[in-house]
């Protein structure tokens, strides 16, 4: 895991712009999901956190909805692999946490199962597809 990689949790005002251009390549580009759905009308109530590497640049984000939904985790393709999204994940757990969530769920894309399910996450239903791709319903007791 890198240890040169800092996350700071951030309200949307402050996380927009470079949470936005994370996610914009991450999804967007790279995925293909539709522009007018990356960005919803829960980002301005959620907790954004934003992955920094050792020069300060921001290379992954991800967010924590009021309701202990775990949403648009995100690296850049030159930041995978080395234990961003773990780090991202960890501190949206422990966010969790420290509002007094008793659950964290998430929706993960398919090919990410094996990624949650080390953090202590499980598939809860059948397969479904959002934004085109294939997903499952995942949650932990904290």
């Amino acid at each position: 895991m890198n240890a040169r990689v800092s996350i700071r949790i951030l309200p949307w005002q402050s996380a927009r712009a470079e949470a936005q251009r994370v996610r914009e390549t991450v999804f967007v580009v790279e995925q293909g999901v539709p522009r007018e759905i990356e960005l919803d009308e829960w980002d301005e109530r959620c907790d954004h956190a934003l992955a920094y590497d050792a020069a300060g640049h921001v290379i992954g984000t991800g967010r924590l909805l009021p309701d202990g939904h775990v949403g648009r985790m995100a690296v850049l393709r030159e930041a995978r692999g080395q234990g961003v999204g773990a780090r991202l994940l960890e501190a949206l757990i422990e966010r969790a946490r420290t509002r007094g969530m008793g659950r964290v769920v998430l929706n993960a894309q398919t090919h990410a199962v094996p990624f949650y399910a080390r953090f202590g996450f499980a598939v809860e239903g059948a397969t479904f597809m959002e934004a085109g791709i294939p997903h499952v319903t995942m949650a932990r007791d904290l």
